[in-house]
């Protein structure tokens, strides 16, 4: 003892065995009297878990009240390690029924634990608020609300019992967006760098009934071999598109001489990104192919059918204002003929065909919702020819143009396309020919209706040349639709419709010399179907029906095609 300060107590030997006695003799009970009067004091020295670090016993004055009593009638139990007055126990023994019920407080009421000087008094739990909801002063409301609870002062009154918050009518749920499912049987492409390119051949053998389109024409068979390819880039600014088709079709020449030609068709867009709001468009173009053989502007004894090649290209500024977008381009062509080759050897020059066309264009759209922007578009050019008139001797330069409204569409990408509607007129620098014009449509539309049935929708018109003496042009309008079903995924149904104008002003000449315009109505109805092998294969079959229908006497034809093919693309 004396190692820690404190003085020794030394007890003499005889006074040791005198207390002894006393307890042997009788003393216990009179001590244990005592015991239950006289207070517990803890040892200050022994390590207590529920003290205050700040103000430990061994610290405190000592007329304090003691830190616990043991009442007389409690057996002293001693506690499992590490026990303290939180409740835990880790002597890992269960719990009674008696001290679970003790442990379960109900909501609102005071948690009892023993006193301690060092321990506040712990509030009752709190109840959730209910949240207010505005309604209407009546007198059922007023009567039906709950009175407050009483019980409680201060910040520990007991509250009003929750109740759940009014909420209004459930909205409907949002319609899911239709989503079109992909084309297994689309072309994969080839992956050559930045671009990806996609090519294909058809190879088809056909019978038509009339493919010199006249009155009282024979049948031949048909041979046609189409190549094509189109390209796509895929970069994160700019963008350059390519699209390339050609084909050359073969006639019988023991039935139909004459009249095997090619076709070709290119075009390259191409698009770069100056900033967000400011975008330059450029493009190119290429048309290589013949006349029609019932084409009035062809002479009648013709050997074959002339070529002839258009190739131009176009320069324009999108800017972007917010929704409104602005269009400025300008555009330039070139139309060039192949001299003829008449039945009897003959060449005949067609170089007062030859013209240069100058244009430009301007378009205003505004997007009123998202997906539907209408527009308004305008253009004018000018034509000049190579001669300054023609073989007839007419003055054929010519000033025009068109103005159309319409709106383009994107609507959950089942509705995709423009289509407008406006008015198109042609002046020519000599007066004799006068003026062509009249209302036109165009667009182009698909609609996917669902993952099996598609529409599509066309319509063009145009004022092309004419040789003809009087006549200052003609004026084309033509519409189409096609409707594909799918039976199954690799196997689709196709039907094909169309009607189409030629006008030609002042083409015929009666008896009393009065001239009236030429009408030529033309029809066209088509029912195919495509068989999808995979990917990489396609077989097609088509009969198609066209007819001619015109004022001009000894015009008039119909004719009959079937069509058998194979595609292979990639």
């Amino acid at each position: 003892m004396q190692r820690f300060g404190f003085p020794a107590i030394v007890m003499p030997r005889r006074a040791c065995l005198a207390a002894a006695a006393c307890l042997a003799l009788g003393g216990g009970p009179a001590l244990a009297q005592s015991a239950t009067t006289t207070p517990v004091i803890v040892d200050p020295l022994a390590p207590q878990l529920q003290t205050n670090t700040r103000n430990p016993p061994r610290f405190q004055r000592s007329d304090r009240a003691p830190l616990a009593q043991a009442p007389a009638t409690d057996v002293f139990t001693p506690p499992a390690s590490g026990a303290g007055r939180t409740g835990f126990d880790s002597s890992n023994s269960r719990a009674t029924r008696a001290r679970r019920a003790t442990r379960a407080i109900a909501p609102g009421a005071a948690q009892t634990l023993p006193e301690s000087p060092y321990q506040k008094p712990i509030p009752p739990l709190a109840t959730p608020t209910p949240r207010r909801t505005p309604a209407p002063a009546s007198a059922s409301t007023s009567a039906s609300a709950p009175a407050p609870a009483s019980g409680g002062t201060g910040a520990y009154a007991q509250a009003t019992p929750w109740q759940p918050p009014q909420i209004g009518p459930i909205r409907p749920p949002i319609p899911k967006r239709k989503v079109v499912p992909e084309d297994p049987y689309a072309p994969l492409g080839i992956r050559a760098g930045p671009f990806l390119w996609f090519p294909a051949l058809e190879l088809s053998a056909a019978y038509n009934t009339n493919p010199g389109q006249t009155p009282t024409g024979s049948g031949s068979t048909v041979y046609t071999i189409a190549p094509e390819l189109r390209g796509q880039s895929d970069w994160s600014r700019h963008e350059l598109k390519v699209d390339l088709r050609g084909s050359y079709t073969d006639y019988n020449p023991d039935q139909t001489p004459g009249l095997s030609r090619p076709f070709f068709s290119g075009r390259v867009d191409g698009r770069v990104d100056v900033t967000r709001d400011t975008h330059i468009e450029l493009n190119t173009r290429t048309l290589i192919t013949t006349d029609n053989p019932n084409n009035p502007n062809l002479p009648a004894d013709l050997a074959k059918l002339p070529l002839y090649i258009v190739f131009g290209g176009g320069v324009g500024l999108r800017q972007t204002f917010n929704r409104f977008e602005l269009l400025v381009k300008g555009d330039v062509q070139r139309t060039a003929y192949q001299n003829s080759e008449l039945t009897n050897g003959q060449t005949v020059s067609n170089e007062d065909q030859n013209y240069n066309q100058y244009g430009g264009t301007l378009r205003g759209s505004y997007e009123l919702t998202p997906g539907v922007k209408p527009f308004l578009e305008l253009e004018a050019d000018t034509r000049i020819h190579d001669l300054y008139t023609d073989s007839s001797g007419f003055h054929r330069d010519s000033n025009g143009g068109y103005g159309t409204v319409g709106t383009t569409f994107e609507i959950t990408r089942l509705l995709t396309g423009d289509i407008a509607g406006g008015y198109m007129q042609r002046d020519y620098v000599d007066p004799r020919l006068g003026t062509i014009g009249g209302p036109i449509g165009s667009g182009s539309l698909l609609w996917t209706a669902d993952a099996l049935n598609t529409v599509k929708l066309t319509a063009t018109a145009t004022i092309g040349e004419s040789t003809i003496p009087d006549v200052p042009g003609v004026l084309s309008r033509d519409i189409g639709m096609q409707y594909d079903h799918a039976f199954r995924r690799w196997l689709i149904g196709t039907v094909k419709a169309g009607f189409g104008t030629d006008l030609y002003p002042n083409a015929i000449t009666g008896a009393s010399g009065q001239t009236s315009d030429r009408l030529d109505k033309r029809y066209y109805v088509a029912v195919g179907a495509t068989y999808k092998l995979n990917p990489m294969v396609q077989v097609k079959g088509e009969v198609r029906e066209d007819w001619l229908h015109s004022n001009v006497e000894s015009a008039d034809y119909n004719a009959t095609t079937f069509t058998l093919g194979m595609r292979l693309q990639r």
